[in-house]
């Protein structure tokens, strides 16, 4: 339940889409197969040596809710996220503005939209910038970028 909790503000950044996602968010698109972005996700965080703290199936969880809320559109052809946190980051941008803990753990995300298969939209929520959020971004991107290539 709290992994859901956690999940909600980002099941609302993926309901609106790539194009319709605010400013806060960064997303590119790749034409590489999900798994293969999804596992590309996985392998970056992994690479730079953070640890997944937790891998989410966002499409998965509205697949199996759809009859229970009348859902009337399939919107994902799927969609999960990661979340992952640095240590040393995370302290650094904490230390310059305590209440940057809501930025912590760190979500990156991926979904394949119904209505454009074979487009993979790979992605995170931006941290404000400026200062240390800035190399938290930068990491993201690289992150994203690394999956959407398929590295």
């Amino acid at each position: 339940m709290r992994a859901l909790l956690a999940a909600i503000p980002l099941l609302l950044c993926l309901a609106a889409g790539a194009q319709a996602a605010g400013e806060d968010v960064k997303i590119i698109e790749s034409d590489a197969a999900f798994a293969d972005v999804a596992s590309g996700i996985e392998n970056a965080i992994l690479n730079r040596g953070y640890k997944v703290d937790y891998h989410g199936f966002i499409g998965d969880m509205l697949k199996r809710t759809a009859d229970d809320v009348d859902a009337e559109k399939a919107l994902y052809t799927d969609a999960e996220f990661f979340t992952f946190c640095s240590a040393v980051l995370s302290r650094k941008v904490m230390e310059a503005e305590i209440g940057d803990i809501a930025y912590c753990p760190y979500v990156v995300f991926a979904y394949e939209a119904a209505e454009t298969p074979g487009r993979v939209a790979v992605g995170f929520r931006l941290l404000p910038e400026g200062g240390q959020r800035d190399a938290v971004n930068a990491l993201l991107s690289d992150i994203i970028t690394d999956a959407a290539e398929g590295m």
